[in-house]
């Protein structure tokens, strides 16, 4: 395989669904090597949208990053995925992981044993693309399931998780994993230790992706750049709160004190490093810079989150001529 750039796109779901497919091709044009599609309830399927961006380019891996271990059956998930494996060789990567307690809690499915759900969904979702006639009763009920249509090879199946528990469990049974935005180079390199702990426990000597989800503000004004990504910062930064995506890199206690007063608050006080650690933003060579100290730490792919997200098209632009040149292909 030759080398590609280990800068991808992600691509969230608050693009309108018919944005989908013209941006993933221009992705494509500018260099990226990998595109990321989210799921975010209430806003965009993330299958059916990694099925659009498939459709519109032609060698770019696509991944879905993530879609929820319990918002549909685990054979479902697998017919889907296997759909577009089979319909795309090589190019499809599923992403599993729980899905945020708020959501689930909506609709009442909140699992009792979460990792255990995770570990059971994957494991069935491997062995149904693998041709296996499937039958359990755990976190999904089967009873002899069997898929009529396989891909030439099951894709790898990455996992979105936090916490050291479940980014254990990710090196035991997937093969890479998505981190989240707002996790700096502390934060990879601690996650980097416990999934390569978790797959030496299982056995497994290849190495484990770490897919980077970081949010990203290119401009030839490096400061203007940094400005314009603190509001996003900022809700990511209240969302994880609690998580350890904030307590390795040591500010919970900070946060938590300018989150008391919302987001605006957090957006306008918090500290102008949190900006530098915590994101990709600044000119060509600057952002270049983060990547290369992100991958230093343990990533294999950072993938750009543009913010804010109306400039989507612009940014993609500017990553393709001024960092995806200053960043080695892998």
């Amino acid at each position: 395989m030759s080398p590609t750039s280990p800068v991808g796109l992600l691509i969230g779901s608050h693009i309108p669904p018919s944005d989908i497919a013209p941006l993933a091709a221009l992705a494509e044009r500018n260099g990226f090597g990998e595109l990321w599609l989210t799921e975010d309830l209430w806003y965009t399927s993330g299958v059916v949208c990694a099925g659009a961006a498939l459709a519109a380019t032609s060698t770019i891996p696509v991944g879905l990053g993530i879609q929820s271990a319990v918002t549909r059956h685990a054979s479902i998930q697998a017919l889907d995925f296997a759909t577009l494996a089979q319909t795309y060789p090589d190019r499809f990567w599923p992403g599993i992981g729980l899905g945020l307690p708020a959501w689930l809690d909506q609709m009442g499915i909140m699992p009792k044993a979460p990792l255990r759900t995770v570990r059971e969904t994957v494991e069935s979702i491997r062995r149904l693309m693998g041709g296996e006639t499937v039958t359990m009763d755990g976190a999904h009920r089967m009873d002899n399931i069997r898929l009529a249509h396989l891909p030439k090879a099951v894709p790898p199946i990455y996992i979105g998780a936090v916490g050291p528990k479940s980014i254990r469990q990710t090196g035991q049974i997937a093969d890479g994993l998505v981190a989240s935005v707002t996790g700096g180079t502390d934060y990879i390199a601690w996650a980097r230790a416990l999934l390569d702990e978790g797959a030496a426990a299982a056995g497994v000597t290849e190495r484990r992706r770490i897919v980077t989800f970081a949010l990203f503000s290119g401009n030839e004004d490096a400061a203007a750049a940094r400005t314009a990504l603190r509001s996003s910062l900022a809700f990511y930064l209240t969302i994880m709160q609690g998580t350890e995506l904030i307590s390795v890199y040591g500010i919970a206690d900070e946060l938590a004190e300018l989150a008391r007063d919302g987001v605006e608050r957090v957006a306008a006080e918090m500290p102008d490093q949190w900006v530098e650690d915590l994101a990709v933003a600044g000119d060509g060579p600057g952002c270049a810079a983060k990547i290369e100290a992100l991958l230093a730490a343990g990533s294999d792919s950072v993938i750009l989150f543009p913010a804010p997200f109306e400039r989507g098209e612009e940014l993609v632009r500017f990553a393709g001529s001024q960092v995806i040149p200053r960043v080695g292909p892998r």
